[in-house]
């Protein structure tokens, strides 16, 4: 054998046991898997869904845009559960992914599909609308509804002195509106002169609170607040008061969540019964999809329940809740 070829054959003996004992050092890995991170949604059938898909669609801009190499999200509408549902499959089938951010359109149909999505591999974070099986999550987001009804309540206890005529209009008969209602409720009555005189459901929609609303202005000659819960059922109540010609007797009515008209005349001061709201906006979505890619980028987990915070938005801070290029 000549000299090269000796030298040739050592050199590349030398290369190979180099590269194994490298592979073999402690702390030494192959790159990390790409995070491929499927997000699951409902369509924009009203404002508040919109929010949520257009909040979405931001995480994923800017996201990618941050880690161009190592993250790739994929987001996904659905108009009901069985659409959600072959749309997951197909996530974890074609789409191939490994991550998933999921709300859920509603929360029994969906758990065996994202089950089965976890059981295959895929991480998973769902979002407001908890699954009936918390077993079939690696982690839970969503806002504080004890803190959306208490911080209203609260409010209003401070600013009236504990003296107050209130109805009340309530979302849609679920755990959710169950807790905001206890929330309300377990502070208002601590103060023996303020009183609820009505509270009914308004279905989430304005068109229903106009019609509670309505019903209230005809029934209660002494109003004095409202707790309308809701920016859309806000609008209808604000519109039924209007139409009643009672904007001299009431002095406030309180929505809920965020909606940047509501934010944006709380900013702008040009309605004397809208001073305040509480924050629950769909940007939520956004927190839940940029720490599960944060956190998956780095290999780690999320806490099994994150709550994130409702805080009472006036004047003082509106400004910070303002998202003019929200459809929200």
């Amino acid at each position: 054998m000549s000299v090269l070829a000796s030298l040739t054959r050592r050199s590349a003996l030398a290369l190979a046991l180099g590269t194994s004992a490298l592979i073999a050092l402690p702390g030494i890995s192959a790159a990390q898997e790409k995070v491929n991170l499927g997000v699951s949604i409902p369509a924009a059938t009203h404002s508040f869904t919109a929010g949520i898909v257009w909040w979405a669609n931001e995480a994923k801009k800017d996201l990618e845009a941050a880690h161009p190499d190592d993250l790739k999200i994929t987001v996904k509408t659905s108009s009901g559960a069985p659409e959600q549902a072959n749309q997951l499959q197909d996530l974890v089938t074609v789409t191939g992914i490994n991550t998933l951010v999921i709300f859920p359109f509603e929360s029994a149909a969906l758990t065996q599909p994202v089950a089965q999505a976890k059981n295959k591999g895929v991480y998973v974070t769902v979002v407001d609308r908890g699954l009936t099986d918390p077993s079939a999550q690696d982690a839970y987001m969503a806002g504080d509804n004890t803190a959306f009804g208490k911080i209203p309540a609260e409010y209003f206890a401070k600013k009236y002195d504990g003296k107050a005529n209130i109805v009340a209009l309530r979302g849609i008969p679920t755990t959710l509106d169950n807790e905001r209602w206890e929330a309300f409720t377990s502070v208002i009555d601590k103060y023996p002169d303020m009183k609820i005189l009505d509270a009914q459901y308004g279905n989430w929609n304005r068109d229903d609170a106009f019609k509670v609303m309505q019903d209230f202005l005809t029934r209660f000659k002494d109003i004095d607040l409202v707790w309308a819960a809701d920016d859309d059922m806000a609008i209808g109540v604000l519109q039924a008061i209007r139409q009643a010609g009672r904007e001299g007797d009431i002095k406030e009515v309180f929505g809920g969540a965020g909606a940047k008209g509501m934010v944006k005349t709380i900013m702008d001061d040009d309605n004397p019964l809208i001073k305040a709201d509480v924050s629950y906006s769909p940007k939520f979505i956004y927190e839940a999809i940029k720490r599960t890619a944060e956190a998956r980028l780095k290999g780690e987990e999320l806490p099994e329940t994150t709550i994130l915070p409702s805080e009472l938005i006036d004047k003082s801070n509106a400004k910070d809740f303002y998202f003019p290029d929200s459809p929200f």
